[in-house]
């Protein structure tokens, strides 16, 4: 008996939406291990960024993720991109299917690359330095300073309570001071973006995970910025400042491509 082998259907890859009319190639960078070429197909002023690929769910692990941010990256070198949710697949083989979803989004596409022409994303993480925010605290907070210089030469057993009661202490001076910070930094940035996107943080020590959307123009105006609050809170705090990213934050396009 001959092994059956599932032969997959063809469909094409979509990884964004740009402003352009004509082609574009951008050689074989295409998702997953065949590396096929990316490139352009144009409805009126707009273009679908594809490649051709096999009509399958693609495992949302590193290397698929950062194909398809790369894919976004390139493309971001020359235009603005509105980001297509990852493993967006029409079930056709040929551009026919490509050039209907254009069509029927184009009101809404259009619209939004309106709104994010000239317009970049840029990411933003400040973690803060332990060490350093408990010595700044134990500088500001008399309170708690005077208390831990009374039990600091006295036996922990005995002073246990106390000892507790210092850490519940200093845990909200921290939540205070972060609170601060964090406040300090947005009033600062916000002012030069266009949007903001706050995030969950992750873990104690961060105070900011934050994503701006701003204009190409204020790109300098921004980065200045951002190094001078590192320069000004560095004793504190870790800026970790990337850019330019795809505004995943700032556009979510699902484009439904059954039954089209």
């Amino acid at each position: 008996m001959e092994n059956s082998v599932e032969i997959l259907k063809e469909g094409k890859y979509i990884y964004g939406i740009i402003r352009h009319t004509g082609p574009l190639d951008y050689g074989p960078i295409g998702m997953g291990k065949r590396a096929d070429v990316v490139y352009a197909i144009n409805y009126k002023d707009i273009s679908a960024i594809v490649s051709n690929s096999p009509i399958i769910q693609y495992e949302a692990r590193r290397v698929n993720m950062t194909t398809h941010e790369k894919v976004l990256e390139e493309v971001m070198k020359q235009f603005s991109v509105l980001p297509v949710r990852f493993s967006t697949i029409s079930e056709h083989d040929d551009e026919a299917g490509i050039l209907r979803i254009l069509e029927k989004e184009y009101k809404k596409l259009d619209e939004m690359l309106i709104k994010m022409d000239g317009k970049k994303e840029l990411g933003l993480k400040v973690l803060a330095h332990e060490a350093a925010m408990y010595e700044g605290i134990l500088e500001k907070y008399d309170n708690i300073r005077s208390l831990r210089d009374k039990l600091i030469n006295l036996p922990v057993d005995k002073t246990h309570y106390q000892r507790m009661k210092i850490g519940e202490m200093v845990v909200e001076a921290l939540k205070k001071e972060t609170s601060n910070y964090k406040d300090l930094i947005l009033n600062v940035l916000t002012p030069i973006s266009e949007e903001v996107k706050i995030n969950d943080n992750y873990g104690e020590m961060m105070i900011l995970n934050s994503a701006f959307l701003i204009k190409n123009t204020n790109e300098t105006e921004f980065d200045k910025v951002v190094n001078e609050l590192d320069e000004k809170f560095g004793r504190f705090m870790t800026f970790k400042y990337v850019g330019t990213l795809p505004p995943y934050n700032f556009v979510n396009l699902a484009i439904n491509t059954k039954g089209i």
